[in-house]
């Protein structure tokens, strides 16, 4: 039945907890489809500028995080009740200028994972070292925004610093389709959280380290669209 509660980007949440339980059959959606993906072949990366931006986004286009969040209602995007949590705390900050941030789309696989899961430290640790940038966490609400040809059974994990709830647990963001329309929901950002190896993290990458261009068309070619 929650499952049912969802719809694409056209009719918002009636409530907290109908988003909370909507979330939760979403994420239950994500392992399903990522063990299935993780049969997919997928080599790992050297370095960042080995793989192709994957898509551009203009960040600090809203006065503040208010109108960021009113954005997405006027859109009728669905936003998890983790992720609406987080959104209201003073923590999640907009940018002060309008910038174009390049992303990169990667999984712990590509980075060099060989295990069934990693730690989401692990995660971090090894796309730093190669070269990624975590991603402002604006990143995540405006990406929704400006993602809306999302294909369904996608499911993205923002590389950021995860910001903690009323309660004190840590949340990083999630852009996903899981087949009943298009939402924004939180997910597990305790450092020791275990996230699959086929699962597609989102990072920036700054443009002082550019792809390199004889590797951009071949690295591509190996990213789902």
């Amino acid at each position: 039945m929650a499952s049912m509660l969802c719809v694409a980007c056209g009719v918002p949440f009636a409530s907290t907890t109908w988003a909370q339980c909507a979330a939760r059959d979403v994420l239950q959606n994500q392992l399903k489809l990522t063990i299935r993906s993780a049969q997919a072949p997928q080599l790992p990366i050297e370095s960042a500028r080995d793989i192709a931006t994957w898509k551009t986004i203009a960040i600090g286009t809203f006065a503040d995080s208010i109108r960021l969040r009113n954005e997405l209602d006027r859109m009728g995007c669905n936003v998890g009740g983790q992720a609406a949590e987080i959104l209201a705390r003073s923590a999640f900050t907009v940018g002060a200028h309008k910038i174009d941030v390049d992303l990169i789309a990667v999984t712990p696989a590509q980075l060099g994972f060989t295990s069934d899961t990693v730690t989401l430290a692990n995660v971090y640790a090894r796309a730093r070292q190669l070269g990624f940038e975590l991603a402002a966490a604006e990143v995540g609400p405006q990406l929704r925004i400006q993602y809306l040809d999302q294909p369904m059974g996608e499911f993205l994990i923002i590389g950021m610093e995860p910001i903690t709830t009323w309660s004190g647990e840590p949340i990083i963001l999630n852009v996903a389709n899981g087949g009943a329309g298009l939402i924004l929901i939180g997910q597990d950002g305790r450092a020791t959280a275990e996230i699959h190896v086929a699962s597609r993290f989102v990072f920036a990458r700054s443009r002082q380290s550019a792809p390199n261009p004889q590797l951009v068309v071949g690295a591509a070619g190996r990213l789902p669209p």
